[in-house]
């Protein structure tokens, strides 16, 4: 064997350059999948980190979101909840929007907060945003806990609560709500490259996201305007949240509609979302 031959076979994994527009390998990110369990494990660490509570924070924060919601829109406003006791309306709703958030912040500063990272080594980019993702999915793991132990005292204190056959529904609805998330991320993520204001304004459009969403208050208060319960179910969170509802209080207002636009509108960011980011990963070093 010569010496030019003996050499190339010595290469395990060969790096070349990409031209499609969407360049993704899964193949490639399941070999990085212990890559990407560090960064999971990163993330929690640097989010914690000297914090006094630590992971507590992940029960808190949605618990004084929710008292709060209760207060407000459910004390002091006197918003409707469908008849199912308001504490858990709310914590339905805002555990099923605090994932999606939580994966669309999270993902949204890919490029500008990993471009030291990125100009060093190579690695699939997208193990940095799935990364995001899965340390969401973690903490709407155990908020889905804290909310089945506040479900069962209530159902304990006689109130009127049951699960319907949409509890099946569940995995495929949580799935597709981190895929929107990711989608979204990497789209903002992707474009914050060239505008650096998006970095900026990307929480103030989640949470004005969150109020066009029926987080704090039921579809079916807006039967007396049909076409802004309408308007309602082109918003693509609507549907996971009242599917959420309806699986563990048998509430929520679910239409096939509803459901197969959202589906329809994840699929399409997450497709657009993979396009720009594999375009702006060859030639980030120029924008970042």
């Amino acid at each position: 064997m010569s010496e030019k031959t003996q050499s190339t076979a010595e290469w395990t994994a060969v790096v070349r350059p990409r031209t499609g527009w969407f360049d993704i390998n899964l193949a490639e990110l399941w070999r990085y999948r212990d890559l990407i369990g560090m960064f999971v494990k990163r993330n929690f660490t640097v989010l914690y980190k000297q914090t006094i509570l630590g992971p507590a924070w992940i029960i808190l924060n949605p618990l004084l979101t929710t008292v709060i919601f209760n207060v407000v829109f459910g004390g002091l406003a006197g918003l409707s909840t469908d008849g199912t006791p308001a504490f858990l309306f709310y914590m339905a709703g805002n555990t099923v929007w605090t994932f999606f958030a939580n994966c669309v912040n999270n993902t949204a500063n890919t490029f500008v907060a990993n471009s030291g990272v990125f100009g060093k080594v190579y690695f699939p980019r997208l193990t940095t945003p799935i990364s995001q993702v899965l340390t969401a999915l973690i903490n709407f793991l155990v908020q889905c806990a804290m909310f089945a132990c506040f479900w069962v005292y209530f159902a304990l204190t006689g109130a009127q609560l049951h699960l319907s056959l949409w509890v099946l529904a569940l995995p495929v609805v949580m799935l597709q709500v981190m895929l929107l998330g990711l989608g979204v991320g990497i789209i903002v993520s992707s474009l914050t490259t060239k505008y650096r204001d998006l970095a900026i304004a990307v929480g103030f459009g989640v949470q004005l996201w969150m109020y066009a969403s029926p987080v704090v208050y039921p579809v079916s208060m807006l039967n007396n305007s049909p076409r802004l319960q309408a308007l309602l179910q082109f918003n693509p969170m609507t549907a996971p949240i009242e599917v959420f509802r309806a699986a563990t209080l048998g509430g929520g207002t679910v239409t096939a509609w509803g459901v197969g636009y959202s589906l329809v509108f994840t699929a399409a960011a997450l497709v657009l979302g993979v396009v720009l980011f594999s375009r702006i990963e060859k030639t980030f070093m120029d924008t970042v």
